[in-house]
């Protein structure tokens, strides 16, 4: 299955061919509605993916765009099919928040995923005893530690499957000088790092104290880019107020690639990051 074809890939195709469709009309949203007899917020919502779409409802959004060819109709129906269909992540659903399930979502159909970490290593580079420690430091109930740790091995290797998005991560310093569980925890985890460097479609690169300030450091954040398509970006913004997905391109998802640009001209070179990683190893080994 390529990146397109997972169900959220395959549902936002469809999204952008309806908004497409409808554009190319000349109608607005409330001319649609209006004339399927629909409340402006059931089309609003059906083009934002805030809810899902029939295959009726789709037949006669096509029939008022005057897409009545067989084949294009049911190539659009077969992507409202195929976008119902169970996915792997939808069996955490009783762990984590539909936000989270959605961002797994995303992940699937991304092409690339440039991530900024300024307080913990990202989790889908976590090794299962970080990612506890962690976990219970947020206090993540006991009983559902061991299948947060599956969710993120899961991402991880879904990511790193032949024909994965390109990833791109910048981890500042102070979250691998943090000490997260015991020294045995982080000389696994700066470990892993290591290893996972040599995956060809892996940058992990680190933000060094040296660096200074910068601008785009103005909170973590990840930035997944789903299609070819110029500025199409979803994103996850943290803060403390809590994690905010934006599914759609905005200004803001725009603005936030370029702040990851920006941090990439400040951070180490990939095999500076290494030389950064090997040191850090070696006093890790010092203090035992």
């Amino acid at each position: 299955m390529t990146r397109a074809d997972s169900p959220v890939g395959q549902l936002r195709r469809l999204r952008a061919v309806l908004r497409q469709e409808r554009d190319s009309k000349g109608y607005t949203q409330r001319d649609v509605a209006e004339a399927l007899d629909w409340s402006p917020s059931k089309l609003i919502r059906i083009e934002k993916g805030t809810v899902g779409i029939s295959v009726t409802d789709l037949k006669a959004l096509l029939l008022h765009y005057d897409i009545t060819e067989r084949e294009r109709v049911d190539q659009l129906v077969d992507m409202v099919k195929a976008g119902k269909k169970p996915a792997w992540w939808h069996q955490y659903r009783d762990v984590y928040r539909p936000q989270f399930i959605n961002l797994i979502g995303l992940e699937s159909s991304a092409i690339r995923i440039q991530q900024f970490q300024g307080l913990v290593v990202p989790g889908t580079l976590q090794t299962p005893e970080y990612a506890t420690a962690i976990m219970r430091a947020y206090g993540t109930p006991e009983s559902n530690l061991e299948r947060g740790v599956e969710v993120r091995m899961r991402r991880r290797d879904e990511l790193l499957r032949s024909g994965g998005p390109e990833l791109s991560y910048i981890i500042d310093e102070a979250a691998l000088r943090r000490q997260v569980g015991d020294r045995e925890v982080m000389t696994g985890q700066i470990r892993q790092l290591v290893e996972l460097s040599a995956y060809k479609q892996m940058h992990i690169r680190v933000m060094p104290f040296s660096a200074g300030p910068n601008s785009a450091m103005v909170s973590s954040f990840m930035v997944l880019e789903l299609s070819e398509e110029q500025d199409d970006y979803a994103m996850l913004l943290e803060t403390p107020d809590g994690d905010q997905l934006i599914e759609e391109p905005t200004e803001q998802t725009a603005r936030y690639s370029k702040f990851f640009n920006e941090l990439q001209d400040k951070a180490l070179s990939e095999e500076d990051t290494l030389v950064f990683l090997d040191e850090l190893l070696a006093r890790l080994g010092e203090d035992e």
